[in-house]
């Protein structure tokens, strides 16, 4: 049973710094893509970043690009997103995401992933 958990949200001032972590249990990160996204009240789910196995490429969402950095630990089995310089537009509710199977089809298409975490809410006061 594949299973994600996020964790490290929480509220912080506009301009910190947060760094959220993804647990992936039932399943080897190794040679997968993976994903964040992040939703917003009567929103449906953004694209932050992902990275994707088959270039090793990060791919980041326009609006988050150097300020976010999405990374791994093969050995913890679990996928970082650290977000810097955040602002009160960052705000939301922050899932993970891995495909059913080891690549995506388009990394940045909440359709083309399986898995998901519960999600964890992030607020950035102004």
């Amino acid at each position: 049973q594949v299973q994600l958990v996020e964790s490290g949200g929480g509220l912080v001032q506009a301009g910190g710094s947060l760094r959220l972590s993804c647990a992936v249990s039932g399943r080897t990160l190794t040679n997968r893509d993976i994903g964040w996204f992040r939703q917003t009240p009567g929103k449906e789910r953004a694209f932050v970043a992902a990275i994707t196995w088959s270039d090793g490429n990060a791919r980041y969402a326009d609006h988050v690009r150097g300020r976010f950095a999405i990374f791994r630990d093969n050995v913890k089995n679990t996928v970082y997103l650290q977000m810097n310089s955040l602002r009160p537009e960052d705000t939301a509710v922050y899932y993970c995401a891995m495909p059913s199977g080891f690549q995506t089809d388009v990394p940045n298409f909440a359709s083309s992933y399986a898995y998901w975490g519960q999600g964890i809410p992030v607020t950035v006061s102004s």
